[in-house]
């Protein structure tokens, strides 16, 4: 946490995310947070294309965690979960 905070996406934001700062990555995680239950830490603020996004203002911790699985790479691609954008709306 080199920056003070712990940087999130929203599902819907999460491919462009990684497609512009972990490209071509392997090895990644996909980390499914409830962000009800990271109260006041939790701040949305105002970052590329005008958009909030969600940063965490302490250590994340396993608890916090709903799920996790591997973002695997396909063709250099991330692949993330079938209908995970929808789930978010």
């Amino acid at each position: 946490m080199t920056d003070g905070y712990v940087h999130f996406s929203t599902a819907a934001q999460a491919a462009e995310t990684a497609a512009k700062h972990f490209a071509g990555m392997d090895g990644l995680m996909l980390l499914a947070v409830e962000t009800d239950r990271l109260g006041d830490d939790l701040k949305w603020e105002i970052s590329r294309s005008d958009q909030p996004f969600p940063h965490l203002y302490r250590d994340l911790r396993l608890e916090d965690v709903v799920w996790a699985q591997p973002l695997p790479l396909d063709g250099g691609v991330h692949q993330f979960p079938a209908g995970l954008e929808e789930a978010s709306a």
